[in-house]
Parts: structure tokens; C-alpha cells; sequence
């Protein structure tokens, strides 16, 4: 009773009760009800008393506090009455009772016996208050938890008498002491703390992390092996130094709170200076006189622990926890064999919980959970300790099944279900506390167990277990009438979802009717249950519902807005159907009408022409055509919404064009040109014309758009892409051709020229008999390159090279198909263009060169044949322009030979080639130009047969030209002829087919130049050479039809000689001729005939006995 008698003085001495605060932060209501979903979490901020905080525990640890403004402890500090703006100071703890001294002084002894009759007054009244009070605070007195909530607790401090002297030790040095170092160390830590209670907390330039620093400084001396061990005076000192430490941190955490600005920050900083506090504590370890005082070391570490747990600092958090559970077992072992105060038990679990709240953020789940079941053993029977417990399983349940469908595997079920066990544990044991009365609901138990099966049937649900649902839906249910209280929105949803998973949809209609029924039921939970019951019954069955969901809102345009969006928000066919129903009822459309509803009738309008819009997205033409139609009645028929209509007939018009409809199509886009005509309206008449086939119509239509207002190139190329997608090749040539006559110099077109070109000439290729229209538009494209420039026209850069080489391959390539096509006149054109093309791109390795002089020599070749081809003669002009081209040709061909003496074998023949094309359409072309161009044309034979790129195969072609024809020159043929046969004869393997070929041509001429007699010396020496030629090859090395020819032949001409009667001229052509017969394949059967001829002839002139030179006659 002694204990009260300062306690009650105190308090009729103070005029002002301190005032209490309680945690004002509410948290909004969640889905499922839950109002302080990280209450457990992330505590709040942290409202310190005693070691406990709690508004309705004993005081009587209290009587050891000052009587007077000064406090003890070497008279720093504040005064203890001071008001805490959230949060309590820490009060000194008390002294150790060591032997009382004697009392000096004399006097009476009636004043002494009056004195303790006033003493034992008012420990009567003391008594009589504290059995009223307990368990409440007293004249403002009251303790804060940390979440706004009233725990009973009993205090650590046995009620027994203590002197106030003893509270300060006295530390001052005496002579000989034998530890200096230690008070100095004390001296140094009180005047850290000492300059900790004497900052401004207004003063926003001071750090405590420094002031922190040199506490830690000093803390880690003290806690040296050298002193380790510390007198008991000492560690009573260093104990209170903790609590005016902490009170001072809790005094600066207030005033932090009403400056917001650096608040996390500043939280930081002051959270290490009361760690420090706590380190204090223990590196003060347990002085005697002290009760419970491992538990009170362990509290501060608790307290600290929850400050870090609060900023984020969960590695803090955990080292603080750990220690003060380190400190709590110590404690209960060595202090105290049993716990038996209410309040080391709460402590204990309190421990335990924050353990698991720190390990469940740093994501071990493991330790988390085993954590909560080690609690179990801590609740001794308390209500209150089940109620956190169940709390807490129930946080970490509500968590896990947030996290379930991202993270896969889950405990939630477990969670929820060991909650509520606690829950039903928990009522129980309130219940037999309270006498069977309803204790539990006190508690807020009865609330928890609801919480938790609303989530446990969330759970359920996401797990499919439609008759766990159901069971869950009755439980809470059967509580709810039990406690007369309003059943949660919740409930009758998930009920719903779990009848629409059984399949029974008349149960699923019934709660959501219920749910409507329900005021307190939010308009987005009646929509998505709507929607939900909606998606599984269909939109037909649903009709009912969702006209009931908008007679929940006012009969307004903007209620009904509301609820048609909400409908509308989840796509699919089904709901767009429902939507177009409901917005095309009568009733709802006159919601709209009249200015006041313009704002929502335009949301209207959007909300159905995006919704048809995303249909047309997805090709549903038809829906989306539906939809836009409905989004027409929200549209006003006056002159302002005059575009929007027009805008809306032009959309339907697309999806009827969409869906092959197209007279609808027409009548759409006709009524929209009527509104407003425009290119859009032109231009879709162009696609109805192209859907029909109609080519004449699509071109008419085409030209047309070029009279709009508001016409745009871009839609010509829009009619071409359209015309190429329909396979209506004629309507994009006839599309590109109107762009191209739009283009000027300074005009900026969507397309380049060259490309509106390229595409052109490029469709016209894939119509056949189109080379006229072609060379048409590549002769375009060589003149604007000539009169721009190459990088003008065709572009910069590699750009610019890849259209000109383009160019210049479609020229050769149309060339190359007119030459097999036998169209000459074309294929020189083409080539001609090839040319300029190739000389345009001009490269350094004269690749490009040699296919300019090619497409040359070929044009000029082309000329000749298509001159041959026709009968026709050329003219004076293209004879001079073909001579032309080959000298041009003629200057780049010393280039190609001299850059082609590394090439392979095949690039050398087709230069000589190039060479022998060259020389003989330069042959053919010198007869034109001069009346007697032979001698230029040996020259010129001579010239190519001194070349390296002469063959004899070209001397042979030359031979054969120069030896036909009206304009012949036999001169050059024979010189051919003899060049070839030498060439061909010097080889090392002679081709004798042409050695055969060769010879017959050169006896062919010799028989045309000489008489008629055949007495002419240069056809026999032909024939000799022949014979030369064929003596001594094998059997068939010869061309065995040569052989007989020059054999026959040889004879021949003897019988002409025989009728002559040139006795001499018969002898040596019958023996030619039987000679070559003997070495020639096949005349076997000739030679007996013609050995008997020529020995009847020599019978002849011997019988007339004629003898003479070869012209005697018989």
C-alpha cells in the first residue's frame, strides 16, 4: 500500500490531466471487410509508456517517481509531468534497498505520530482507489499499444517501499578509487544523453546519428573485457541514463510528427539513438533490485525491433527481436523459473508474432509459420492472447492468398483454417472467463471468426470447391443471425460464384437478387456479380437481372450510363448483344433526349460506337454493324451533328462493304455523301465499284475524286493498293497513271516519282503483250533522268543506285524477252535503254561498263535482225545512230579485254564474243554508209583477225557473211575462210567438222571465181589440200559426209572434162576424185567403178594413139 502514497500525491498535486492519443489511421474497407489489412504488418508508430503499453494496468510501479519538478538522477531532464504529444516516456527504474540509515535530529515525538496517522489515511485511500481503478487510467494516465488497442497488464515492480536517495548513487570520485576510466565513461555517456534531451526539435540542422555514433563509441568500452564487470551503483546509472535516452528519443518523435517534411528520415535517426538505449540496457546487464529486469531490457529491444520493422529496416528489425527473445529466455530461466506475470507472457508472444511478421517480409515463410505455432504454447488461455494469435494466422492467410494465382503453390487454406480454431478457442475461452456471456464478441472474436470465413470461402473458391464455399457462406451466416448484425457483400457474392460453378443458376439468381436487394451492397459489386451471373447463364436469362442492376440507380441518363458501360467494360459478344437490346429500348433512349442530358447522350454515342469499333477490330461485321446503328440513335438530327451522321452512314457502309452487301453498302455511303460529300464518301464508292468488278466504273470513280474538295494524293495510292488486293490490275495502272501526271518540279507527292514509276512499270509486266506501255514509261524515266539528274530523280545514296539498278535490270531483262519474242524493233529499244541505265550507275570495277557496252553491241545486232526480219532496209538515221553505239561501244571494249585478263575462261569467251559482235554488225554497217566499203570491210576482218578474241568459229561467220548476199565480197570471204582453216588446223586437236565446213566453202568460192570448164588452179589446189588434210587421219576422224562430198565433187568435175575433151584436165580430177574415194568412209563400193573408168580412158587414148600435153585432144 506504501506504493500508492507518492502515486496519489503526485496525482492530486497535478492540475492537468495528461492527455492520451489514439491511432487515428483507419484504413479503408477492403472487398472482404478487413479495415487494418497491414495493421500487422506494418505496425504503427510507436506510442511508448512503461514496458508495457496499455491503458488499463496497474500503476503502482509508478510510486518511485519524483515528488518535486526535479527529477532524480543528478537533477537533468524534464519534468516527468510533461504531456507526450503520441507516444509515453519510460520511467526510471527503481533502486536497489540497501540498509536504511539513522534519522539525525531531534525534537518531539507528537509531530512524528502525527505523520504516520496521516500515512496510514491515506494508504486506506489509496487502497480504495487502486482496487477502483484498476485496469483504468488514472487522471490521464493511460497507456498506448501500438494499434490503438487496450491490453490488461500487470507490472513488473513487487509494491515494496524504496528510499529516494537510493534512486541516485552517489558516483562521485573518492580518493583511491580504483576505476577512473569507468566514470569517465558514465560522464561521457550522460552528457551525450544530457545534450539528447537539451535539442530543439524545432531545430532541423541537428543529427542524432552523430550523437548515436559517440553512444556507441562509448557503449563498446564499456563493454570491453577489461570492464565488464560493473559495479552494481554503475549499472543502475546506466539504466536510468537508458530510460532518459529513450524518453528524450520520445520526445524529439513527437515533435517529428508535426513536421512532416523529413519525418522517414528524421524515424531513422531517432530509431538508433533508442537502440542505443536499448544496447545500454544490455551492456548494463540485470542490477540488482531490479525485478523482471531481463524482461524490461527485452522490452526496449522489442520496441526498437517494431521502429525498424515500421521504416523498412527488417534486418534491423530481426537482430532487435532476436535479442529481446535472447533476453526474455535468459531471463524466465535464471530471474524468473516460471512466467508469471500477464504481462511477460504477453510479451513472450508478442516476440514471437513480431519474429513472424519480420520473416514473413523477408520471405521466409518457413520460419514465419513455425513462429505462429511456437506461439500456440504461449497463451496460457488468454482471449486476448487466441485474438492475435488468430489475427495474425489470419493476416498471413489473407496475404498468401493474394499471392496465389502469380505465385502458384499456397498455404492460405491452412492459414485460415488455424485462425479460425483460434477464433472458436478463443470465444470459448472467454466465454468460461465471463460466465457463458458473450465475451467473445467484446473481444472482437466473433468479428475475426467472420473475416475468416469470408476468406477461407474466397479461398475455397479460387480452389474450385464449390461445396467448401457453400459451407463457409452457412457459417458466417449462421454467426451473422446470431449477432443480429448486417451481413457483409461479400457473402452473397462468393455464394453466387459457388452456385454458378455447381451449375444451379436458380440459387446463383436468387443471391444476386439478394445482393441487389442488399442497399448496403456497392453498385460495383452488384455489376460484377451481374456480369459474372451474366457470363455463365448468357445474355437472354440475364435480361431480367440487368434490368433489375438499373433500377438500382436513379431513373437517369447518367445511372443508366453508368450501368450500361459497367456491362459493356467486359467485351464479348454476348454483352455487346445485351448492351444494343438494352440501349435500343424506348425508354432508355428518352432518357437521353433534351439538352440537359447532351454530356451523357454523347458518352453514350462513344461508349456504342467503341464498342462497335472493337468489333469491326475483330471482323464481327455484323455485331459491329448492329452496334454502330444503336450508337445512331444518340445522335441528334440537326446541322451541328451533321458530320457525325454523315461519319456514322460511312461506317456502316464499311461493314455491310465487309460483309458482301454491297447494294446496303451503296444506299449507306450514298446517304453519307448526301450529309457531307468528301474523298472518304468518293473513295468508297471506288470499293464498291472494285467489289462489283466493275473496272469502268472504278476508273470513272477514280477520276472523279480528283474534283473533291478536300482531295489527297495518298488516296490514289489507296485505289492502287485497293485494286491490287481486288486482282484488278487495269484500275491500278490506271490509278498510278493519274498520280504520275500529278507530279512538278517543287511539288511534294506521297510517293517518289521513281517509285510510282517502278510500281507501275511493275503491274504492267504482269499483263501480257503490255512491251509498248512498258518501254513507254522506262523511256519516261530516261528522259526525267536526263532533264533532274541521276541523284534527283532516282534519290542519293544507295537508295538512289538500288531504283537505277532497277531500271537498268528491267530494261534488260524486257529486252532479253522481246529478242526471244523475235520483236527486234523492241528489243533494241530496250537494250539501247539498258545502256544509258548501266552508264548511269558507272562503278569502279567496271562491271556495269561492260554490260552498257554489251546491251550496245546487242541493240545494234537487234537493229540488223529486225532489218532482216522486216525486208525493210534501214534508214540513213538508224544507220548513222547504229554506227553511233558501236563506237561507243568500241571505246569501252579495250576496258573489258584489258580488265578481263584475270577473268575465268568463260568471261574470256563471252568478251570475245562481245568483240566478234562488235566487228561483224560494224561489218554489215560499213556497206551502208559507202558505195564501196570493201576494202574497209577487209580491214576490218584483218584488223579482228590479228586480235587476241578471234576464233576460228568467227572467222568462219565472217566468211559465210562476207560470201552471201547481194552486197558479197569474196575477198574477205576467202580471206576468212583461209584464217580459219589455219586456225583451225594449228590447233592441237583440229575440229575437223569445221575443218569439213571450211574447206567446202573455200572450194565453193574457188569454183565461183574461176570458169566453168573447171579448169581453174585454185579450185584443184583446194581439193589438194584437202586431200593433204585427209591423208593419214584415221577412219571417221574426217567428216565422213565432207569426205564423199570432196570425193564426188573431184570426179565430177573429170566428166566435165571428158566431154570437153581435155584429156589431161580428166586424168588429174579422176585421180583426185579416187583418191580421196580410197580415204574416204563409205566410197568403197565406188572405187572398183572408178579405177575401171580411169583405165576405159586410158584404153581410149592409147587406141588412138593421140598422145600430147594435157590439151591434145582424142
Amino acid at each position: 500500500m506504501e506504493g500508492l502514497i507518492p502515486y496519489i500525491y503526485r496525482a492530486i498535486k497535478r492540475r492537468k490531466a495528461r492527455k492520451y492519443y489514439r491511432s487515428l489511421s483507419t484504413g479503408s474497407s477492403q472487398w472482404f471487410g478487413d479495415a487494418n489489412t497491414r495493421r500487422f504488418l506494418r505496425p504503427a508508430p510507436i506510442k511508448l509508456g512503461s514496458f508495457h503499453e496499455d491503458q488499463n494496468g496497474h500503476r503502482r510501479h509508478r510510486s518511485l517517481e519524483d515528488f518535486s519538478p526535479e527529477r532524480v538522477g543528478g537533477g537533468h531532464g524534464r519534468l516527468a509531468k510533461q504531456t507526450r504529444f503520441g507516444s509515453r516516456r519510460m520511467k526510471p527504474p527503481p533502486a536497489y534497498a540497501g540498509p536504511s540509515g539513522s534519522h539525525g535530529g531531534g525534537g518531539s515525538i507528537g509531530p512524528v505520530i502525527g505523520v504516520v496517522l496521516g500515512v496510514v489515511a491515506l494508504a486506506v485511500v489509496a487502497g480504495l482507489v487502486g482496487r477502483l481503478c484498476s485496469g483504468l487510467s488514472i487522471l490521464g494516465y493511460g497507456h498506448y499499444d501500438l494499434h490503438g488497442k487496450q491490453k490488461p497488464t500487470a507490472s513488473f515492480f513487487p509494491a515494496r517501499a524504496m528510499k529516494i536517495s537510493e534512486l541516485s548513487p552517489d558516483l562521485r570520485p573518492s580518493p583511491g578509487d580504483p576505476q577512473p576510466t569507468l566514470r569517465l565513461l558514465l560522464d561521457d555517456i550522460e552528457s551525450s544523453v544530457k545534450e539528447i534531451e537539451s535539442l530543439d526539435p524545432d531545430d532541423r540542422s541537428f543529427s542524432p546519428s552523430s550523437l548515436a555514433g559517440r553512444l556507441r563509441r562509448s557503449i563498446s568500452r564499456l563493454s570491453l573485457p577489461a570492464s565488464a564487470s560493473l559495479p552494481e551503483p554503475a549499472k543502475l546509472h546506466l539504466w536510468k541514463l537508458s530510460y532518459r535516452l529513450w524518453n528524450a528519443c520520445v520526445d524529439l518523435s513527437n515533435a517529428a510528427e508535426l513536421l512532416p517534411a523529413d519525418v522517414p528520415h528524421r524515424k531513422a535517426e531517432l530509431a538508433e539513438l533508442r537502440q542505443v538505449a536499448a544496447d545500454i540496457l544490455f551492456v548494463a546487464g540485470v542490477p540488482m533490485g531490479i525485478p523482471s529486469a531481463g524482461f524490461k531490457s527485452a522490452s526496449f529491444f522489442h520496441k526498437t525491433g517494431l521502429l525498424w520493422h515500421e521504416l523498412g529496416r527488417f534486418d534491423l528489425a530481426a537482430g532487435c527481436f532476436e535479442r529481446a527473445t535472447e533476453l526474455a529466455s535468459t531471463a524466465q530461466v535464471d530471474g524468473t523459473p516460471q512466467i508469471g506475470g500477464e504481462e511477460e507472457r504477453r510479451l513472450l508472444l508478442d516476440l514471437n508474432l513480431a519474429r513472424a511478421r519480420t520473416a514473413w517480409e523477408v520471405a521466409d515463410r518457413n520460419l514465419a509459420i513455425a513462429l505462429l505455432n511456437r506461439s500456440k504454447n504461449l497463451i496460457f488461455g488468454s482471449p486476448l492472447g487466441f485474438r492475435d494469435l488468430a489475427e495474425q494466422y489470419f493476416q498471413f492467410g489473407k496475404l498468401d492468398l493474394s499471392k496465389k494465382s502469380s505465385e502458384g503453390g499456397s498455404d492460405a487454406s491452412k492459414l485460415l483454417t488455424e485462425a479460425l480454431d483460434l477464433c472458436e478457442k478463443g470465444i470459448a475461452a472467454a466465454r468460461s472467463r465471463g460466465g457463458g456471456g458473450g465475451g467473445g464478441d467484446n473481444l472482437g472474436l466473433e468479428g475475426l471468426k467472420g473475416r475468416c470465413l469470408r476468406f477461407l470461402a474466397a479461398e475455397r473458391l479460387q480452389a474450385e470447391d464449390y461445396e467448401g464455399v457453400l459451407k463457409c457462406v452457412k457459417a458466417v451466416r449462421a454467426g451473422v443471425a446470431v449477432a443480429s448484425v448486417t451481413e457483409h457483400p461479400s457473402v452473397g457474392y462468393v455464394a453466387m460464384k459457388a452456385w454458378l460453378g455447381a451449375g444451379r443458376l436458380r440459387e446463383a439468381e436468387i443471391e444476386l437478387m439478394g445482393m441487389m436487394a442488399n442497399k448496403e451492397a456497392p453498385e460495383a459489386a452488384c455489376v460484377s456479380a451481374a456480369e459474372a451471373y451474366l457470363s455463365a447463364a448468357g445474355p437472354d436469362a440475364a435480361r431480367a437481372v440487368l434490368l433489375g442492376l438499373a433500377g438500382r440507380c436513379h431513373s437517369s441518363a447518367a445511372a443508366t450510363l453508368r450501368v450500361v458501360r459497367r456491362v459493356a467494360e467486359g467485351g464479348g459478344g454476348g454483352r455487346a448483344r445485351v448492351v444494343a437490346e438494352l440501349t435500343a429500348d424506348e425508354r432508355v433512349v428518352e432518357l437521353f433526349q433534351g439538352s440537359a442530358a447532351a454530356k451523357e447522350r454523347s458518352a453514350m454515342h462513344a461508349l456504342l460506337w467503341n464498342c462497335g469499333a472493337e468489333h469491326f477490330r475483330s471482323k464481327d461485321y455484323e455485331l459491329s454493324s448492329e452496334m454502330f446503328e444503336k450508337s445512331m440513335l444518340y445522335v441528334p438530327r440537326d446541322e451541328e451533328h451533321r458530320s457525325r451522321r454523315s461519319n456514322c452512314f460511312r461506317v456502316l457502309s464499311l461493314c455491310h462493304l465487309a460483309l458482301a452487301q454491297l447494294d446496303r453498302a451503296q444506299e449507306f455511303i450514298e446517304q453519307a455523301e448526301k450529309l457531307e460529300p468528301n474523298i472518304k464518301c468518293a473513295f468508297l464508292k471506288f470499293k464498291i465499284h472494285l467489289q462489283k468488278k466493275d473496272e469502268k466504273e472504278a476508273i470513272n470513280q477514280m477520276q472523279a475524286m480528283l474534283d473533291c474538295i478536300d482531295f489527297n494524293p495518298e488516296f490514289l495510292t489507296l485505289c492502287t493498293h485497293e485494286a491490287i488486293s481486288c486482282q484488278i490490275l487495269p484500275v491500278a495502272i490506271a490509278s498510278l497513271s493519274v498520280l504520275l501526271n500529278l507530279y512538278s518540279p517543287g511539288k511534294k507527292l506521297p510517293m517518289p516519282e521513281v517509285a510510282v514509276l517502278r510500281n507501275l512499270i511493275s503491274l504492267l509486266h504482269r499483263i501480257p503483250n503490255s512491251e509498248p506501255e512498258i518501254l513507254k514509261y522506262t523511256k519516261y524515266a530516261r528522259a526525267k533522268m536526263v532533264d533532274l539528274g541521276v541523284e534527283c530523280f532516282f534519290g542519293k545514296g544507295a537508295v538512289g543506285r538500288r531504283e537505277l539498278n532497277w531500271f537498268a535490270g528491267i530494261s534488260w531483262n524486257m529486252g532479253q524477252k522481246s529478242g526471244k519474242e523475235k520483236n527486234y524493233e523492241s528489243c533494241a529499244k530496250f537494250f539501247e535503254l539498258a545502256s544509258e541505265f548501266y552508264s548511269a550507275l558507272g562503278d569502279e570495277d567496271g562491271g556495269n561498263q561492260a554490260v552498257s557496252c554489251k546491251s550496245l553491241i546487242v541493240s545494234v545486232g537487234a537493229m540488223l535482225n529486225a532489218e532482216e526480219h522486216k525486208k525493210a532496209p534501214m534508214s540513213d538515221i538508224d544507220v548513222k545512230k547504229a554506227m553511233e553505239m558501236l563506237k561507243r561501244a568500241g571505246k569501252i571494249l579495250p576496258l573489258i579485254s584489258s580488265s578481263s585478263a584475270q577473268e575465268s575462261r568463260d568471261h574470256q569467251a563471252e568478251n570475245s564474243d562481245l568483240f566478234f559482235l562488235h566487228t561483224y554488225s560494224t561489218y554489215q554497217l560499213i556497206d551502208r554508209l559507202n558505195d564501196d566499203a570493201r576494202p574497209q570491210q577487209l580491214e576490218l576482218v584483218k584488223s579482228f583477225a590479228a586480235s587476241k578474241a578471234c576464233t576460228a568459229h568467227h572467222l568462219l561467220q565472217l566468211g559465210l557473211a562476207a560470201s552471201r548476199g547481194e552486197q558479197h565480197n569474196p575477198a574477205v570471204a576467202e580471206f576468212a575462210l583461209n584464217a580459219s582453216l589455219s586456225v583451225l588446223l594449228a590447233s592441237p586437236s583440229p575440229d575437223y567438222n569445221l575443218v569439213g565446213i571450211v574447206i567446202r566453202r573455200l572450194a565453193c568460192l574457188a569454183a565461183s571465181r574461176g570458169n566453168d570448164g573447171g579448169d581453174n588452179d585454185a579450185t584443184y589446189d583446194v581439193y589438194r589440200q584437202a586431200y593433204q588434210i585427209v591423208l593419214g587421219l584415221e577412219e571417221g576422224e574426217y567428216p565422213v559426209e565432207e569426205g564423199k562430198w570432196l570425193a564426188m565433187t573431184a570426179w565430177n568435175k573429170s566428166g566435165l572434162a571428158v566431154r570437153l575433151r581435155q584429156v589431161a584436165t580428166a586424168r588429174k580430177w579422176m585421180k583426185m576424185g579416187l583418191d580421196l574415194a580410197r580415204h574416204s568412209k563409205g566410197m568403197d563400193k565406188y572405187v572398183g567403178g572408178m579405177e575401171e573408168c580411169a583405165a576405159n580412158l586410158e584404153k581410149l587414148c592409147n587406141r588412138s594413139g593421140e598422145e600430147g600435153d594435157g590439151n591434145s585432144r582424142s
